[in-house]
């Protein structure tokens, strides 16, 4: 013992290391390293833990010699918190900030004493933030306290940043000013941070997320849950809004709407309905039912408690009227007027088409000179926009019937003959033959025309009447139809005949043509033959007299075969 006092008190000869910094979580166990590394476990004789805090705080820890068990030597608060790892490090239980002395380990080998100093700093990262003190509304233009984000018992103090939309905001005196206050809390000496944002909103900033960060030495950075507030301003602009949009039509009911900017919205609206002053309290529409063309104008609306801020607008109520001057049945004349009159009202120019029998016309329905083919159904219609009118009337043409064509024709087997009558007329006209036939078609009646068709066998020429009439008149047409059998024995004639007689004149000409053509050919070749011959041999041109006869006998024979 004395040994080790004597080395204790030669502590002056020892060599003494600088300071080192450990860092402790706060509350939990703390563990401050013993450099061994210059000596051998082994030659350790004795370690020792003791702590200082200039000027007054220190005092002893742990001790343990050699081959014995670490002795606790504090009487303090440390005596409970306090003990000796196997690598002689000194394990500092529940740590606090009012642990943040310096530390240090003492050893004892061989002949030498050495000392190794840690200066032991606690962190802790504070709790989860959160804006406190928050503003009602922010006003735009007016600095106004946005609200106070407090980072509660942290260690050191958190630095906070103030956020808008995720973008940091710093202080510039005008718009935006910061403030930070620091309390330390009693008992822990833990610290809390508010800081206090003031801000001064913009007509933008409607909708902007506020929030706030803290930085920290753990390296972790805590964000505050995003806030939102609300941003008043006086209104600046007021429209005034119709539904449905052009166009208006008549008839229709038609919403006016007064929307203003300001915030919050004002809520009492003044409408002038074309001088009419209308007051609406917490309302801002007013609907005109069944709206009509003497509705057409300029509307205003304005705010109720400033009637200097208002909106107009001119309103035209579309409208379209038709007038058609006809019954819904019309009867008319063949060859006379319709007198067709339409009037047409409207708030621009419309668009007029006309059908009949629901087919669309390439212009408006005669008017003079009606024909039994103008009779029919007829749709006029008149649009403009999204309003249509219609108008329609039955146009029936009377007269006295007349009849147009008769006709005749053989059927496709040869055995009737078809006789075609075909009329115009109204009321439908009765028509009638003078020959009995049978019915192949009558047509039906469309339009003042009729086609009657009747088969017909006759057995003589013969001449066959038509005879169309109604209340109006009568007409008749006389055809001539020859017997259906004479037809027949000139159709059985065979043709053959005459062809046989046309080829035998065409051969005999050809053969009188062919037969006078041989004869000049060889009266010319021998021609030629005698003249040649009395060139060389000094006789007559003529050539001789049996030559002659020669040629005599062939031109007779030739001149025989012609005549047949």
């Amino acid at each position: 013992m004395m040994h080790l006092l004597s080395l204790l008190f030669s502590a002056l000869l020892c060599q003494v290391t600088g300071l080192e910094t450990v860092i402790g979580l706060y509350g939990k166990t703390v563990e401050i390293p013993c450099n061994i590394k210059i000596a051998k476990v082994e030659d350790i004789m004795l370690t020792k833990w003791k702590y200082s805090n200039e000027p007054s705080v220190s005092g002893d820890l742990l001790i343990k010699q050699k081959n014995e068990n670490a002795t606790v030597s504090a009487t303090n608060e440390y005596k409970h918190r306090v003990s000796m790892a196997a690598n002689f490090s000194l394990l500092l239980a529940d740590a606090k900030l009012t642990d943040q002395h310096t530390f240090t380990c003492l050893m004892v080998y061989g002949g030498d004493i050495k000392e190794y100093s840690f200066k032991l700093v606690v962190q802790k990262l504070p709790e989860p933030l959160f804006i406190t003190e928050k503003a009602e509304a922010l006003e735009i233009g007016k600095r106004t306290k946005l609200g106070t984000c407090v980072a509660k018992n942290g260690n050191p103090a958190a630095n906070i940043v103030w956020l808008k939309n995720n973008k940091t905001l710093s202080s510039d005196g005008n718009r935006i000013l910061i403030n930070e206050t620091v309390v330390k809390q009693p008992g822990s000496d833990l610290l809390t941070v508010a800081s206090t944002l003031q801000f001064s909103a913009e007509k933008d900033d409607t909708g902007a997320q506020f929030s706030c960060r803290a930085e920290h030495p753990q390296g972790r950075d805590l964000v505050s849950p995003p806030q939102t507030f609300t941003i008043t301003y006086f209104t600046e602009n007021i429209v005034l809004k119709v539904d449905p949009k052009d166009p208006v039509v008549e008839g229709s009911n038609v919403t006016l709407m007064c929307v203003a900017d300001g915030n919050p919205p004002p809520t009492s609206f003044n409408f002038d309905l074309k001088g009419e002053l209308v007051k609406m309290k917490n309302a801002n529409t007013y609907t005109i039912t069944n709206i009509s063309r003497n509705n057409s104008g300029e509307y205003k609306c304005s705010l109720a408690d400033n009637p200097s801020m208002e909106a107009t607008m001119n309103i035209t109520v579309n409208f379209l009227d038709i007038k058609l001057y006809l019954n819904k049945t019309v009867i008319r004349r063949a060859g006379g007027s319709l007198n067709l009159s339409l009037d047409i009202d409207s708030s621009s120019k419309p668009t007029v088409s006309w059908t009949k029998g629901g087919v669309k016309m390439n212009k408006d329905p005669k008017n003079t000179e009606l024909a039994y083919s103008d009779a029919g159904f007829y749709e006029l219609e008149v649009t403009m926009g999204p309003l249509r009118r219609k108008a329609s009337f039955h146009l029936i043409v009377e007269g006295a019937p007349v009849i147009r064509n008769l006709l005749k024709q053989h059927d496709k087997d040869g055995h009737h003959k078809v006789l075609i009558c075909e009329a115009e007329g109204s009321p439908k006209p009765a028509v009638s033959w003078n020959i009995n036939g049978t019915l192949i078609d009558e047509k039906s009646f469309d339009n003042g025309t009729i086609t009657h068709k009747i088969a017909v066998v006759p057995s003589a020429n013969l001449s066959v009447t038509c005879t169309v009439s109604n209340s109006f008149g009568i007409d008749t047409r006389v055809i001539n139809v020859s017997s259906l059998f004479e037809d027949v024995r000139v159709d059985k004639r065979d043709p053959s005949e005459d062809d046989d007689k046309t080829k035998l004149v065409v051969g005999v000409v050809v053969g009188l043509l062919v037969a006078a053509l041989v004869i000049a050919v060889a009266y010319w070749i021998y021609m030629k033959k005698s003249k040649q011959g009395s060139w060389k041999t000094g006789e007559k041109e003529n050539g001789s007299s049996e030559e002659e006869k020669k040629l005599e006998e062939k031109v007779e024979e030739n001149s025989q075969k012609a005549d047949v």
